[in-house]
């Protein structure tokens, strides 16, 4: 077991220091571009950034997904590349014969999407369309072979190029909103075909083995319609307030939505790492004990960054975003909150997946959907009362829990696994304590409040320790895992050798 818990904390860690350096440059350099974009831009902006990713799902079929659950059916190097070269090559036509029929249709795209048309603007989301999905592509086939380090430089590479190009756009050509869009996927399209070229040479073809890609289109289809409703239920609300409240409105939200990413980084890298290794598990008992262990600690560290944003949220907002943005604060525990119950979608999506049964993952993401627009229609009426940016946050919040509880209903017979419940619950009461009382007893605003609500937040270790929630065997397992996860990151192994098979073997 601990073997285990290694190899997903180093791999996470891997795949989110990438995650950290990009989002903590993007958090840093948002009272740069909010300065040079505004709200309205802001919120063009950020509402085809979600579009974007929306119809990537789509045009994936599934194919990703499929792919890293087949990649351990076989252990052939020869085979597996095989399957590699076959789901580039679908994935690869589907964004270029996407991307050329939107982009000949830029206007009424513009229009249908955003109100207004702007065919320049939506050609920048265009190139994102086709980089952004080939790039997830290539970035899997790294993850499948934990290729981590092969996989930071990459992510580094596209991380400082991305900077150089968004500056250079917003700040000194003064592109505003385009050049938010063109500036990171303009990055990442060069990183991609520098990966095909090189890194992925030999797992990169244009040609489809239908023998490989019509099992891998019966796994991954059926989790299309799901993957695209559970992402749709994270982005409802940014269309939402942008069309029907207000595009400054949504500004404030997608300020609120970048600094929420102290928690999304972390649910990144637990997205990355945790199917890879959550299926390569011969023994399901084996299997059983990790994911609900892995389950705990997951709420446990993500529930802790929850608390400190709940408390903090005021001074980073003051800290990181232009002051026309200050209304953004409202928003940001909800969304922080929001990602944490993403990543535990994420252990019962696995769970299914390891039974194979992918056709009930649509009902739950549908219901989660659902609830959201009800959710948004009440709380954030079109009239304008309500509770605006905060109701939305409430309302994506409300919704994920909708979706989880749906979705364990719906697998909890295919797979059997003991969450631990009393624990989990102690986590509940202890973490939405700590936040709740902070935020209604301690000051809002000064260096006196900032203190206090530091100290009121360590009360978190303090409560965990007096109500015993780590047994012995564990302090001492979670000790060496660490010392280990600090080893293995200052001198990290190097990459397994890529496959040796010919290019484009049929």
């Amino acid at each position: 077991m601990r073997h285990y818990l290694r190899r997903l904390v180093t791999t996470g860690a891997a795949y989110q220091a990438a995650d950290i350096v990009s989002k903590g440059i993007a958090v840093f350099t948002l009272p740069l571009y909010t300065r040079h974009v505004g709200t309205a831009g802001y919120g063009a902006a950020n509402s085809l950034f979600t579009a974007v990713i929306l119809v990537s799902i789509i045009l994936r079929l599934g194919v990703g997904e499929a792919f890293v659950r087949f990649y351990y059916d076989d252990a052939d190097p020869v085979r597996r590349a095989r399957l590699a070269r076959t789901a580039t090559a679908t994935v690869g036509w589907t964004t270029s014969v996407a991307s050329v029929l939107v982009a000949v249709n830029a206007a009424t795209v513009s229009r249908w999407l955003l109100g207004f048309s702007d065919p320049l603007l939506l050609d920048c989301a265009v190139v994102g369309l086709w980089a952004f999905t080939n790039l997830e592509m290539a970035y899997a086939q790294l993850r499948v072979d934990e290729r981590a380090r092969t996989y930071l430089r990459a992510s580094m590479s596209n991380v400082a190029l991305t900077v150089i190009f968004t500056v250079g756009l917003v700040v000194f050509a003064n592109q505003g909103a385009r050049g938010l869009l063109l500036g990171n996927f303009a990055a990442s399209a060069i990183v991609v075909v520098a990966m095909w070229g090189w890194v992925l040479r030999g797992r990169v073809d244009w040609r489809i083995r239908r023998d490989l890609l019509d099992p891998m289109l019966r796994f991954g289809l059926p989790t299309v319609p799901a993957d695209a409703s559970v992402y749709a239920l994270q982005v409802v609300d940014r269309f939402y307030l942008f069309r029907v409240i207000s595009p400054s409105a949504a500004g404030l939200y997608a300020g609120a939505v970048q600094l929420a990413t102290v928690v999304f980084v972390a649910v990144r890298g637990f997205q990355y790492a945790w199917p890879p290794l959550a299926y390569s598990i011969d023994s399901d008992a084996e299997a059983a004990r990790l994911y609900s262990l892995v389950t705990t600690y997951f709420v446990l560290g993500t529930g802790v960054v929850v608390a400190g944003v709940a408390l903090l949220g005021r001074w980073m907002v003051r800290l990181l975003l232009a002051p026309q943005f200050y209304g953004a604060y409202r928003a940001l525990p909800w969304l922080a909150l929001g990602w944490s119950l993403y990543g535990l979608y994420l252990v019962l999506l696995v769970i299914a997946g390891r039974a194979r049964v992918t056709s009930r993952n649509f009902p739950a993401a549908a219901a989660g959907l659902a609830a959201n627009v009800l959710l948004l229609v009440l709380l954030v009426p079109a009239s304008g009362a309500g509770l605006g940016i905060a109701g939305a946050g409430i309302a994506l919040c409300g919704a994920y829990v909708v979706m989880l509880v749906v979705f364990h209903l719906l697998i909890r017979n295919l797979f059997t696994v003991d969450f631990e419940w009393r624990r989990l619950s102690l986590l509940v009461v202890i973490l939405g304590g700590v936040s709740v009382s902070g935020e209604l007893l301690l000051p809002t605003s000064g260096f006196v409040g900032l203190v206090t609500r530091i100290a009121w937040l360590a009360l978190v270790p303090a409560l965990l320790a007096l109500t015993r929630f780590f047994p012995p065997e564990e302090r001492q397992h979670v000790r060496a895992l660490a010392a280990s996860a600090r080893a293995r990151l200052t001198r990290s192994p190097p990459d397994p050798p890529p496959p040796t098979d010919p290019p484009f073997e049929v």
